[in-house]
């Protein structure tokens, strides 16, 4: 599946869960989120979708990533 197509694919996400930075799902506390982060509070993640979504390509989702995310429709949008 090219990133085009997944872009184009948005998540079914409920509309009550917000990912914004939150000590709920930042389990480490690092300012973080890790794929196994997400993926507790967002079972419908991908490890493909979650590829896609880490654009510096460390592993983790920072707040810019999980803004982009969200813009991008992939991920819900962000409150605050």
């Amino acid at each position: 599946m090219t990133k085009k197509s997944i872009l184009a694919v948005p998540l079914a996400l409920t509309a009550t869960f917000a990912l914004a930075q939150s000590a709920d799902i930042d389990v480490n506390g690092d300012g973080m989120y890790s794929f196994p982060e997400v993926q507790a509070a967002m079972p419908e993640m991908t490890d493909d979708t979650f590829v896609l979504l880490d654009l510096s390509g460390d592993g983790l989702l920072d707040a810019d990533e999980i803004a982009a995310g969200a813009e991008a429709g992939l991920l819900p949008p962000m409150e605050g």
